[in-house]
């Protein structure tokens, strides 16, 4: 029997979010996530990826991924700690530290996983954590998990973070202070500040961790922000994910052979979560491999990238102050958004709108992910849609 309670409560609030336009809709795809989609029968030029350079649907991928099913099975078959840990996971790691120019790399199951692991595992309530106010949720809930002070700096402001590390390091009130930060942030596609981050770290003493979700595979040919400002022996947490331009699923901490000693023995969903596939393991190496090998998919995104960010800048619309391939195309009104987003499926373009609470009301936007895998023809015929509808809802 549902409890009452329960039933009133997710009815009023789902009833709540679809009047307000906050409420999403998920719409499955039948096939794979490629640059085409299909759902309910239909295709669509898919523009919500976040498979940058399409190896999803990569071939070598999948060889790898079917090969590792035949020799070591369908799953790890236990926590790493215990006897989940296969060479092939092993073989990760030491290519994932090689590709990123560190020491040593941890690998996990998600990249949030990650941000949950590492953050706990090292900050404590003795401790405070300055934190960028548009950080991803899972920095939000990792440095909750950890019970650390949070102080929240201004987003990428450098003068606001300097005044809040000094007042933070001379209370004397905490055993460690971190610096966090996203590399890219994933809603606007702006580039930390990190070279200046550096200097504020190296002047007060401060640990500094970058979640590089939506850098590794993007920004410095391909190895991350880190690499993309030579910072690679400056930045103690690299944070990476799998499961978006690797195409693949799972998230990794790279840095000092001490540091991912200590999360092997530490970090709670590593001691305590079944580890990756086999075929998830080989598939994600063959894809650092790749990367390492050639730029060409690399170079690709970026070329679509700069003809879909010129396309709609021509036609009129804002689309901020992306320095990524991420290309927000600023709406506004949630409501007005979200009838954005329905006329682009209608005309056969697939671009989700993003509205409150993952970014500010009276900010929604359609987020459009060119990736390597689109032809020149799929962006042309998306730009032509963004003008019909443009026009069509007084948008330009």
């Amino acid at each position: 029997m549902t409890s009452k309670a329960l039933q009133s409560f997710l009815n009023e609030h789902i009833k709540d979010l679809k009047e307000r336009g906050l409420y999403n809709e998920i719409d499955p795809i039948e096939g794979a996530n490629g640059p085409v989609i299909n759902i309910d029968g239909k295709s669509k030029i898919n523009l919500s990826s976040n498979n940058y350079l399409g190896l999803a649907t990569n071939d070598q991928l999948k060889e790898a991924a079917k090969a590792a099913v035949d020799s070591h099975g369908a799953g790890a078959g236990a926590v790493r700690t215990i006897n989940g840990t296969m060479d092939l996971h092993l073989e990760l790691e030491k290519k994932l530290a090689e590709f990123k120019g560190t020491e040593a790399v941890i690998s996990y199951q998600s990249g949030f996983n990650c941000n949950m692991a590492a953050i706990s595992a090292v900050m404590d309530k003795n401790d405070a954590i300055l934190s960028d106010e548009l950080n991803h949720a899972s920095i939000i809930d990792g440095c909750r998990l950890s019970r650390a002070k949070i102080l929240r700096f201004n987003h990428s402001d450098m003068s606001d973070l300097r005044t809040k590390a000094k007042e933070a390091v001379e209370s004397g009130d905490y055993n460690k202070v971190m610096i966090i930060t996203d590399g890219v942030f994933s809603m606007d596609g702006d580039i930390a500040e990190l070279p200046e981050i550096v200097k504020i770290a190296e002047e007060f003493d401060l640990i500094t961790y970058v979640d590089d979700a939506h850098g590794s595979g993007v920004l410095g040919k391909g190895a991350g922000t880190v690499k993309h400002f030579g910072l690679q022996k400056k930045i103690d947490f690299q944070m990476g994910t799998l499961s978006k331009a690797i195409g693949v699923i799972g998230g990794y901490v790279a840095g000092r052979t001490e540091l991912i000693d200590w999360l092997k023995v530490r970090s709670r969903p590593f001691l305590f979560s079944t580890a990756v596939s086999p075929a998830d393991a080989a598939a994600s190496t063959k894809a650092v491999d790749l990367l390492m090998e050639s730029t060409d998919l690399n170079d690709k995104l970026w070329d679509n990238s700069h003809y879909l960010k010129d396309g709609l800048r021509k036609l009129g619309f804002d689309i901020g102050n992306s320095e990524t391939p991420i290309t927000p195309c600023i709406i506004g009104d949630e409501k007005d958004t979200q009838t954005f987003s329905k006329r682009l499926y209608e005309e056969g373009i697939y671009a989700k709108s993003i509205v409150f609470p993952t970014v500010p009301k009276g900010k929604g936007r359609v987020r459009n992910m060119p990736t390597a895998a689109h032809t020149k023809e799929m962006l042309d015929d998306a730009l032509a849609a963004y003008e019909k509808i443009g026009k069509e809802l007084g948008i330009i």
